[in-house]
């Protein structure tokens, strides 16, 4: 049962050509070496998604001004187009066929805690490669360091709106603007302390008025911009930042203490073990991860480990509800070498997988606020997502070449999981493609 567990809870799902982790120990083995499913199915960084953004815009009000320009506009959006649905397509490539399931969900993971949404301008489909170049890099390493690299981001300063603020006696903040709070607010709340965590609306503005120079020059490359930061020290939790003279390592120095707070720590382990383990995770597993992560100055491989040690991270049953991104994963990996995600032919990829995962309720990159993507089954369990996983089960068959017997199917995607009711309904269905499709459906595949 553990390799399964293994596979199911902490990766993407059991395929029938990868054999699934044995263990604790193997699944931490994985995160050594290369990142080779990002070596196998590259994507494209943000700096180059950026520019054609930017061309995508200058186009645009150039068709504006002069007919004549619309179809270099044209060509430019559906290149956009393509790179939208083609890094879902990378996504769920590396999901199926890698052989280190648990960095394909730490990556969701941590994508998912420092989110920003595909939106307009900067962030037109260029968030992909803010995940590949500021996530993906560091969730191995000290979380300090992806800390930092989150919230220094471009894509991060352009969501939270840090490219308006402005320290209200800064040279810039004198002749009209203000600050803004949203990033202060939600580094707060969402990526270092937690909601109720140890902070008040003071220390909100005091880290609002430090993070000012926070920004971005046109062409969207970061930049800190002394002329608008707000003089003096700041005073955060307590602790002094900064002073006459605008200093940017004083913005990294906070970032840094709150990466070794203690509520950070408690915040972001029982933020991990709700999203891998239970929605209730034991108080002793919490309090387990927290110290490994304060004893270790907030490296983050020692907190896994922590978390894949608890005897609870083995329990048999299965608490939580694959979200739809995860669903379609495992369901892909299930068919292993018999399933090609055609790389040119982006329309299947959309009315496959992207118009899908949609009508299941999670758009591709696009999570309604700050706050990411639920955790709790009801918002997955409705009505209508239940009803695009089943139409989405019972068409994935189809896909398969060649089409394997329901009866196989079902050990592959399920192992030991599958309960009697399912195995029966694998041997007494009416063709191949229906009885996958009722393996795909039963509740026991659509949970981890």
């Amino acid at each position: 049962m553990t390799p399964t567990l293994a596979a199911i809870r902490f990766g993407t799902g059991l395929s029938p050509d990868i054999a699934p982790p044995a263990d604790a120990a193997a699944v931490m083995a994985g995160l050594d070496g290369e990142d080779a499913a990002a070596q196998a199915y590259p994507l494209e960084g943000w700096v180059s998604r950026l520019a054609t953004a930017r061309e995508f815009g200058r186009l645009r009000r150039a068709r504006d001004d002069d007919p004549t320009k619309d179809e270099a506009f044209r060509e430019i959006r559906r290149a956009q187009t393509n790179a939208y649905h083609d890094s879902l397509r990378q996504t769920l490539a590396r999901a199926a066929r890698t052989e280190d399931g648990f960095r394909e969900r730490l990556h969701w993971f941590w994508a998912d805690h420092f989110t920003v949404a595909d939106g307009r301008g900067y962030l037109y489909h260029t968030v992909a490669g803010y995940h590949e170049d500021a996530i993906r890099p560091h969730i191995t390493g000290h979380f300090a360091d992806l800390l930092i690299a989150a919230v220094t981001h471009p894509a991060m300063l352009v969501y939270l709106d840090q490219t308006r603020s402005m320290g209200p006696n800064s040279p810039r903040g004198r002749n009209g603007g203000g600050l803004n709070e949203n990033l202060a607010r939600e580094l707060l709340e969402l990526h270092t302390l937690g909601v109720g965590g140890p902070y008040n609306q003071g220390d909100v503005g005091q880290l609002a008025e430090l993070l000012t120079g926070l920004s971005i020059e046109k062409e969207g490359a970061p930049r800190f911009r002394r002329q608008i930061v707000e003089p003096g020290a700041e005073v955060v939790l307590g602790r002094s930042y900064g002073g006459d003279e605008p200093d940017r390592d004083a913005i990294l120095q906070a970032l840094r203490d709150l990466s070794v707070h203690p509520a950070t720590a408690r915040h972001i382990c029982r933020k991990l073990a709700v999203h891998f383990v239970t929605s209730e995770p034991p108080e002793d597993m919490v309090a387990t991860m927290s110290a490994a992560w304060l004893a270790n100055d907030g490296a983050l491989r020692p907190v896994y480990a922590a978390m894949l040690d608890h005897p609870a991270a083995w329990a048999a049953d299965l608490h939580k509800v694959r979200r739809p991104l995860e669903f379609v994963a495992a369901a892909l990996r299930a068919g292993g070498a018999a399933l090609d995600l055609p790389e040119e032919r982006r329309k299947l990829i959309r009315d496959r997988l992207t118009k899908p995962l949609a009508d299941m309720g999670q758009i591709w990159l696009r999570p309604s606020g700050p706050d990411g993507w639920p955790e709790d089954p009801e918002a997955w369990i409705t009505p209508q997502g239940l009803a695009a996983r089943l139409d989405w089960s019972m068409g994935f068959g189809a896909w398969l070449d060649p089409q394997p017997d329901p009866r196989d199917f079902v050990e592959v995607a399920l192992g030991p999981l599958a309960s009697p009711r399912t195995l029966f309904a694998a041997d007494a269905a009416e063709d191949r493609a229906a009885g996958i499709g009722l393996i795909l459906a039963t509740p026991e595949f659509q949970r981890r």
